[in-house]
């Protein structure tokens, strides 16, 4: 709806430091009057891809490329990635399990929440890859029901858990050896000494992939509704560049160190500037290509997607291309 010069539309994103400018209205989207909801990633995702219920909405990699296999939904990209994180730390082990090292999660039963989650996907691609790891060789224990049906490829053995049965209790208790989860387990929050972390440094394992391969995993996209942008596709140029300004102010508010209550802020940024550089937050594809090829063919080999394709499918093509800079 146009109203006051205006196309409203609506967005559903995390609530994140990146995206406040858009959360509070500071960054204003050029000719968008827009109405932004904060929703966890389960629900957010969920709402978009059976309800279809916002305009704009950030939306998990993994679950996105599988809709563009099925042809299921039509939603197009635009190249910003609100969302990313490194995965080494979310691989949590029972204490007493024998676990040391990625090759010991053969054979052994590990959970996940579904096979389709991206953080499910990097991880399994990051222990096949980078450490030899048989993904057929292990047991996988299923949380919940995936949220985009599919054929899992017959050499990964997968088990559904009943509603009644908990993951985190089962960790704790040995009935499962492992978990690769998208967040903390509750029992590790809570300091049980049952639960640990694969990785006993898991942060030095990061950045030694990080500085191996330039990853820094991509968790979610933002997807409009391929309607919208056929009609208005100025939309997809103004929401890029919108995102972008607020990822930048996001920045610039970090560096003021009254504004965030860490004693070594400084430290932290100087440590991530160094392995990282300034931004390794770029919302562009050719920044991020490689990450997404990887993405691919982790999903492909993974049996998430049928056929291969090239990043520049994913997004809407106005929005992958490079604006001038004006008059210097």
């Amino acid at each position: 709806m146009i109203s006051g010069g205006k196309l409203h539309l609506t967005l559903a994103c995390g609530d994140y430091d990146i995206n406040r400018g858009l959360i509070d209205g500071t960054i204003q989207p050029e000719g968008i009057a827009l109405a932004t909801v904060t929703l966890p990633s389960p629900e957010r995702h969920w709402r978009m891809m059976r309800g279809h219920e916002f305009d704009l909405c950030e939306l998990s990699l993994a679950s996105y490329l599988m809709l563009r296999d099925q042809r299921l939904h039509p939603f197009i990209a635009i190249p910003a990635f609100p969302h990313r994180r490194f995965r080494h730390s979310y691989i949590f082990v029972n204490a007493s399990a024998g676990l040391s090292a990625p090759k010991d999660l053969e054979g052994r039963r590990v959970g996940v929440r579904t096979w389709q989650t991206t953080a499910g996907l990097w991880t399994r691609g990051i222990l096949e890859e980078q450490y030899g790891v048989d993904l057929a060789a292990i047991q996988w224990i299923r949380q919940d029901e995936e949220d985009i049906p599919f054929t899992m490829p017959p050499e990964f053995k997968v088990t559904q858990l009943r509603r009644d049965q908990n993951m985190n209790h089962m960790l704790v208790e040995g009935e499962v050896d492992a978990l690769i989860y998208p967040e903390i387990p509750s029992a590790f929050k809570q300091g049980d000494p049952r639960v640990r972390r694969l990785f006993s440094n898991a942060k030095a394992e990061e950045q030694r992939y990080y500085r191996e391969t330039g990853h820094f995993p991509l968790m979610h996209t933002v997807v409009a509704r391929e309607a919208l942008l056929e009609r208005y596709p100025w939309v997809a140029t103004s929401m890029l560049k919108a995102f972008r300004a607020s990822k930048e102010l996001a920045w610039r508010l970090m560096e003021d160190p009254r504004r965030v209550s860490l004693a070594w802020l400084r430290e932290l940024i100087e440590e991530q500037r160094e392995v990282m550089g300034r931004d390794p937050w770029p919302y562009d594809l050719p920044s991020n290509r490689k990450g997404l090829e990887t993405m691919i063919r982790y999903s492909h080999r993974q049996g998430m997607i049928q056929q291969p394709m090239a990043p520049e499918e994913l997004f809407f093509p106005p929005s992958l291309e490079e604006m001038p800079v004006g008059y210097v």
